[in-house]
């Protein structure tokens, strides 16, 4: 995205209601409520809802549980397709054009900070994949150390360098393509989205929940799911004859389930682990979420959420009054 392209994307965005928290914190649930208060239609803002196949694991609200409120950006792709934030973005973006073309509100409800973020400020796309570039680098790497990379990508962006983890390859190889392809570092042209938004002028609601609570309750989703028959729907993923993507075998919970396949770990480890790696993933969730500028902090646990629902409110007449 460019200056003025961005601009447009950010007043776009920045009409829509948000509804996110860390796992476990009752979103669905209250996001349903919420849109039936606002007459929205909710665009899911997970990155695993967007897989088909994947409904136990993911927590997925089902149509018969989506108290007659559209969802979209559910079940979009096959298990075995890669799929970026961009692609997100610019499909969410279309999204919002056409439920507000209903003279509908639209409520984003999920807790995957980065496309929150994306969502919020933008993202930048950069020139397209040079694959001959990337070769010469993987022939580049053939008898050094992996470090080798990060230490390239230090000389020519050190900013960016400093933010990514010497393992983390992909991105790094990325780095090195975008200063590559246009002798700027990709860190200068990140800039302009790392500008946030003053809360006051969002509409971007993030549920806290003590933090025993919320971990009570990841444990107890936990046990829900494998009872549910999230092993199986693992069972299902790995015997499919197309291989799952690489993104989507990633997800919280499967690739755990995975290595128990795959003859790792044992059950109950695992199911741990799952429990550990998702409480984990939660606080993660919360770090992320304290550095938006955008995010304002309700209690998730009043009945039928009547913070945000006093909140909604006094922000519709605000908006009514000026």
């Amino acid at each position: 995205m460019n200056a003025s392209d961005l601009e447009r994307f950010r007043r776009l965005t920045l009409s829509c209601w948000y509804l996110t928290g860390p796992t476990a914190s009752g979103k669905s649930r209250i996001g349903i409520n919420l849109a039936q208060r606002l007459g929205a239609e909710i665009i899911s803002l997970d990155s695993m809802a967007i897989y088909r196949e994947m409904d136990v694991g993911t927590d997925k609200v089902m149509p018969e549980n989506r108290g007659g409120i559209p969802h979209h950006m559910i079940d979009i792709i096959d298990p075995s397709d890669e799929y970026s934030l961009a692609q997100y973005v610019h499909e969410a973006g279309n999204k919002i054009d056409e439920i507000q073309l209903r003279g509908k509100k639209v409520l984003f409800v999920g807790g995957t900070p980065l496309y929150l973020k994306g969502m919020l400020r933008g993202v930048f796309e950069g020139p397209p994949a040079d694959f001959e570039f990337r070769v010469q680098l993987q022939k580049k790497m053939v008898g050094n150390p992996p470090e080798l990379l990060h230490q390239l990508l230090k000389k020519v962006d050190p900013v960016t360098a400093k933010r990514l983890h010497p393992n983390d390859t992909r991105r790094i190889i990325r780095a090195l393509e975008v200063y590559e392809k246009t002798g700027k570092t990709i860190s200068s042209f990140q800039k302009q989205f790392e500008v946030g938004t003053p809360a006051s002028k969002c509409q971007v609601y993030v549920l806290q929940t003590p933090r025993d609570v919320l971990y009570a309750r990841i444990n107890k989703r936990v046990d829900k799911m494998i009872y549910e028959g999230f092993l199986e729907e693992v069972q299902q993923l790995k015997e499919r004859r197309v291989p799952i993507s690489k993104t989507a075998r990633q997800a919280l919970g499967y690739k755990e389930l995975f290595d128990y396949l795959d003859g790792k770990m044992k059950f109950g480890q695992v199911v741990d682990l799952i429990k550990q790696n998702t409480r984990n993933f939660a606080k993660h969730q919360e770090t992320w979420f304290r550095g938006l500028s955008e995010c304002r902090f309700t209690s998730s646990d009043k009945p039928e959420f009547e913070g945000i629902k006093d909140e909604v409110e006094d922000e519709e007449t605000e908006l009514t009054e000026t």
